[in-house]
């Protein structure tokens, strides 16, 4: 055995472990039933696959494919934006900026969420500064509705998307743009024929890195949504906390691993086809 591999070693073993064990457990549980008070009873079926497509799981799989799709692209226009902004501004400037972007990653996703809670609560800056002005509102509705949550959800994610975005801007040649800018393009000319098909790989990269998570997301929606709309990662949560169908959420479970898995695949396709020509 190789030094390298011996090295390795530890590392295989951790992903063998606590990823690819607790993977074929899940996928094992999907093909069992429930039992009666709860837990798993081992008699194979496929019930819960037959189950997971009917048309009101796939109504709520097509809400959350739906948030996700749009919280990917306000992510991905505000991402090119403020890249583009850090990537051209002074090496100190850029500093703050990233300091600014990565800070939210020091603190807990619950805890921001609840502080998102808090300003727009009862007793919170909005609803105390609509008060003073004399503006009327629905405090119910202004603490728990869907466009709260997809400000949440765009606010945790644009990391994800801004990062790989800025990486790509700074290797970016800019003089293309200066060039463009000679011949009388505008800046949206320039956006679209000159800086987006230079940053494809990057835009990919982030756009999965926010899409794939947010897929799956149940933490914001429950706390900002107030639960009004059922979403698949909330789903899932409700069969293994509450319902205790734990292998109808397995079954739940893998089929969004396998669409992921697709679409991580759809990409690595594209890449190495976008490589050879």
């Amino acid at each position: 055995m190789k030094l390298r591999d011996l090295f390795l070693l530890p590392v295989g073993l951790w992903f063998v472990v606590f990823v690819l064990l607790p993977l074929i457990i899940v996928g094992v549980v999907s093909f069992a039933t429930r039992g009666t008070y709860g837990g798993v009873e081992w008699s194979w079926t496929m019930a819960n696959y037959v189950r997971a497509f009917s048309p009101t799981y796939l109504g709520i799989f097509a809400q959350s494919f739906k948030l996700a799709l749009v919280t990917t692209g306000f992510c991905l226009v505000l991402g090119v934006l403020v890249s583009w902004a850090m990537a051209t501004s002074s090496t100190r400037l850029r500093q703050l900026y990233l300091m600014a972007i990565v800070l939210p990653f020091l603190t807990n996703l619950v805890i921001r969420i609840y502080a998102v809670r808090l300003f727009v609560g009862a007793e919170g800056p909005l609803q105390a500064g609509l008060t003073f002005l004399g503006i009327p509102f629905d405090a119910f509705a202004l603490t728990q509705n869907k466009w709260l949550v997809l400000y949440g959800m765009i606010t945790t994610y644009l990391p994800f998307m801004v990062l790989p975005l800025y990486g790509a801007f700074e290797k970016f040649d800019f003089s293309l743009v200066e060039a463009a800018q000679d011949l009388g393009a505008d800046v949206w000319k320039i956006l679209f024929t000159v800086i987006l098909p230079n940053l494809k790989k990057a835009l990919w990269a982030g756009s999965l890195l926010v899409f794939i998570p947010s897929l799956g997301e149940y933490v914001i929606p429950d706390l900002l949504g107030g639960a009004k709309n059922m979403l698949y990662g909330n789903l899932i949560t409700e069969q293994f906390l509450k319902a205790r169908d734990w292998p109808f959420g397995a079954a739940l479970s893998v089929l969004m691993m396998v669409l992921l898995l697709v679409l991580a695949l759809v990409f690595r396709m594209w890449e190495a086809r976008r490589a050879r020509s």
